[in-house]
């Protein structure tokens, strides 16, 4: 039994979402509300004590395992079940990979968490927008560059999607939200649309998730 403690909009668990697809593993969806604040309630804490998603339980033959962290997920998954992997079997390629991912994980995210911006919104009513604008702004130029070079295929990293794609497609959407003109970036949305063909990116989307609200009751 695999099951994901997740957000429907979160990034992180989105990211989840999509390597758990590709690889074509069912799992038990168990949603944490954190516009409720739920993820700070003691039960969810005893699972993640950063209070955040997403989280993986896996419990089969025996065998039980909690982990968080969207990176050390994917990459156990990827151990796990190496069925459509998502890393290259060479070193120079998963270097490659894990560094894309890390663009998007460590050097933009981050800096546009709910946290901090709810953190500058209290201190600097307004600042927030601005402030992800220009962070998101300034990772995906990154990240466009990085993609200049001829590992690139129809995806970040060849022509099968793997680590580096479950980063990217959320961190568009992300980007959209605070009306970011992505046309600068022709190679992420090039890639982008490569990977909305597949059945895996539709079916992690936020608009499929189970308490993915209705449209008109969305938050920006």
């Amino acid at each position: 039994m695999i099951r994901l403690y997740s957000y429907w909009r979160s990034s992180s668990a989105w990211r989840v979402r999509i390597g758990l697809a590709l690889k074509g593993l069912a799992y038990e969806y168990a949603p944490v509300n954190l516009l409720a604040q739920e993820q700070f309630g003691p039960d969810y804490q005893a699972r993640s004590p950063m209070a955040q998603v997403p989280v993986l339980e896996v419990s089969e033959h025996g065998y039980s395992v909690r982990l968080a962290q969207s990176m050390a997920i994917l990459e156990w998954l990827d151990e796990r079940y190496p069925q459509a992997p998502l890393l290259p079997r060479d070193l120079d390629g998963r270097a490659r990979v894990r560094a894309l991912a890390e663009h998007v994980n460590s050097g933009i995210q981050p800096l546009q968490n709910a946290i901090v911006l709810r953190t500058l919104r209290e201190k600097l009513p307004g600042y927030e927008k601005e402030w992800a604008a220009l962070w998101i702004r300034r990772g995906l130029e990154a990240l466009e560059r990085a993609l200049q070079d001829d590992e690139t295929g129809r995806f970040c990293h060849g022509d099968a999607p793997g680590l580096a794609d479950c980063y990217l497609v959320p961190q568009l959407y992300n980007a959209r939200r605070f009306s970011l003109d992505l046309a600068p970036y022709p190679t992420l949305l090039r890639i982008e649309e490569a990977c909305a063909a597949l059945a895996p990116f539709q079916d992690a989307h936020p608009d499929r998730q189970p308490d993915a609200p209705p449209p008109d009751r969305r938050t920006p």
